[in-house]
């Protein structure tokens, strides 16, 4: 199949993944609302499609630019073949630019700028090429964006489960003061996260467990289970909710997600902590998009 028609076929099939069949519940048309948000939100500046790049930092003077000879090397034909250097000192990133480089801070033609000190970062520009520094662990990094990626020119959609409202499942907030999660990301390095409670909820009459992370006012979850083996991304999904005032909280498996690293091998994701490693099947969400 030709590309255009590839591409042609691709854009029917997502275009059915969220029509509106006319005959949707308000829940069924809350949910498809919902995702074509998260679709949005992929495509955007910030979201996780357009990722070109994940370089690590070494301490002291990094090249980068497009020619091989660099330490970092940015996509052939996106950049000039030596825009500079990055200075990693203790902590703080510094870019020094060629005069010629064609670099910008918002309009603002860069030479010499620190781009990080444990701050938010600054964005740089150059072309269609878009880069921050990002921080895991006690390692640097600079974390590339490509706004012509070919992930985001050849995204068409995300197939999901049927709605139901059976996966809109009530749950139980056991708060535990004080208690960290050991989260390792697929880069192999693990850090503690503040956990203000565990989920108990049931489903079938089977009772389940799932550790939380973040705030009670933005639960973070991340969890794995039996559909990752066939049907949905193999290294599990995420799932956010919030404690309300009666102390319950819903878990909507209707809005389990794919992780960034299901769209691009340049995202650092966490994994699943063993106890969120459910024997259920969760037959609702996002389906598997990739394996990056």
């Amino acid at each position: 199949m030709e590309r255009r028609e590839f591409l042609t076929a691709a854009v029917a099939v997502a275009t059915c993944l969220t029509a509106f069949t006319g005959t949707d519940t308000a829940y069924e048309t809350e949910i498809r609302e919902w995702h074509e948000k998260r679709i949005e939100s992929l495509k955007q500046e910030s979201g996780w499609l357009n990722l070109a790049g994940l370089f690590w930092l070494e301490e002291g003077v990094n090249t980068f630019g497009g020619d091989q000879k660099n330490d970092l090397v940015f996509p052939e034909g996106r950049s000039k073949p030596f825009l500079g250097e990055f200075v990693l000192d203790k902590g703080k990133v510094t870019v020094k630019a060629k005069p010629d480089a064609g670099i910008f801070n918002g309009d603002q033609p860069v030479s010499e700028l620190e781009i990080f000190s444990g701050e938010k970062p600054v964005t740089l520009k150059h072309g269609s090429l878009r880069w921050f520094v990002i921080k895991r662990g006690d390692k640097y990094a600079i974390r590339l964006r490509d706004l012509e990626s070919q992930y985001l020119k050849e995204f068409v959609g995300i197939e999901r489960f049927p709605v139901q409202e059976k996966w809109r499942v009530k749950a139980k907030f056991e708060p535990t003061s004080g208690k960290t999660v050991p989260i390792t990301d697929i880069t192999g390095r693990t850090e503690n996260q503040v956990s203000p409670g565990k989920l108990v909820f049931t489903v079938d009459g089977q009772q389940y467990e799932l550790d939380a992370v973040g705030k009670p006012e933005n639960l973070f979850i991340i969890f794995a289970d039996q559909t990752n083996k066939t049907q949905t991304y193999g290294a599990g999904r995420f799932l956010y909710s919030k404690v309300e005032a009666d102390g319950s909280a819903w878990l909507d498996f209707n809005k389990a997600i794919n992780p960034p690293c299901a769209f691009s091998p340049y995202a650092t994701c966490p994994l699943p902590p063993k106890q969120n490693k459910l024997t259920l099947a969760v037959a609702a969400g996002e389906k598997r998009y990739g394996d990056h």
